[in-house]
């Protein structure tokens, strides 16, 4: 039975990572900050089938008697500080985190288990101004947000990690990835959930920015599939993984309330506020030599995800609706 170590496990990622590892027959250990809160909703379903210790990325200490204590085969980083409106108003604590930690678990790694297999989340944010369109494995990265800088230097210091030191050290640039789970400030989520509460009478509008603004929208539950398959190539390599496709967050609007046969122009109103002061106009994957050495690609497609995502927040708010 190997075991995997995932930091971020209460996280979407985390979570889904978790269930698949478990299928596979995994010992699953998840890293957790100690906290006077337990969020783990994400991963109530397996807290009977999963470990947890408690470590930090802010601390060298703990993360080297986690790797010690636990002895991993497999090593996933998902833990950052990962939304990027946060990290104009934090970032220096976004650079601890997002940056300055994953060279905190590297450490940790090379002393307590070098012959372990880490998985780093790289992030299509570190295009940003993108040079080139589809983004693939050699694009130039030009980040436009402390999250996207961050993530930068994480990248590059797994890479460096793995040159110098002999690590199986891989990053994953993925692009945007959403699901029922993710959290409620990123887009996606915020405006399935406002959906889903207008439609049940519950609000009457939703706030956001720049409508015209493009991703590369997937299904987390195929990503965290592609990190796995990451990990288990004879040579430590990374990959861009992406649908391939693009959309805007207009296009987003009108398919989730179009699901609930409404109109977005009725519901959706721009704010300033939801303005990035540097905005990332286009995003989209060339995923290719994933699909070619990995064997991935995407499986749900973008009209269905958006749809998956209204029906869970229907639910969740009809059933708390019902329990008063």
């Amino acid at each position: 039975m190997p075991t995997a170590l995932i930091t971020g496990i209460t996280g979407q990622d985390g979570s889904y990572l978790a269930e698949l590892l478990l299928e596979k027959g995994y010992r699953v250990v998840g890293i957790v900050r100690r906290s006077s809160t337990t969020p783990y909703d994400r991963i109530a379903h397996l807290i009977d089938r999963i470990e947890l210790v408690s470590a930090d990325l802010l601390d060298q200490t703990s993360l080297m008697d986690a790797i010690e204590e636990t002895a991993p085969d497999e090593i996933y980083n998902l833990a950052a500080q990962s939304f990027v409106a946060t990290s104009w108003t934090q970032p220096v604590l976004t650079g601890e985190f997002t940056a300055i930690g994953v060279t905190r678990l590297l450490e940790a790694m090379k002393r307590a288990a070098p012959k372990a297999r880490l998985y780093q989340a790289s992030s299509s944010e570190m295009f940003g101004k993108v040079v080139e369109t589809p983004q693939k494995e050699d694009t130039p990265f030009y980040p436009r947000s402390p999250y996207g800088v961050a993530k930068v230097y994480a990248h590059w210091i797994t890479v460096n990690y793995r040159e110098s030191f002999g690590l199986y050290a891989v990053s994953g640039i993925l692009f945007n990835h959403e699901s029922p789970r993710r959290g409620l400030e990123f887009v996606t989520r915020k405006v399935t959930d406002a959906v889903a509460r207008i439609s049940l009478g519950l609000g009457d509008h939703v706030d956001l920015g720049n409508l015209d603004a493009r991703r590369d929208w997937g299904y987390a539950g195929d990503y965290v599939d592609a990190m796995w398959r990451m990990l288990q190539q004879p040579e430590p390599e990374d990959f861009v993984i992406g649908t391939g496709h693009t959309w805007s967050v207009r296009q987003l609007c009108e398919a989730a309330f179009e699901h609930k046969g409404l109109d977005y122009h009725d519901y959706v109103r721009f704010s300033d506020k939801h303005v990035r002061p540097a905005e990332v106009d286009l995003l989209v994957a060339d995923a290719s030599r994933a699909k070619t050495m990995l064997g991935w690609e995407a499986t749900v497609d973008f009209k269905s995800l958006v749809m998956m995502m209204v029906d869970a927040d229907v639910a969740r708010h009809a059933a708390t609706r019902a329990a008063g």
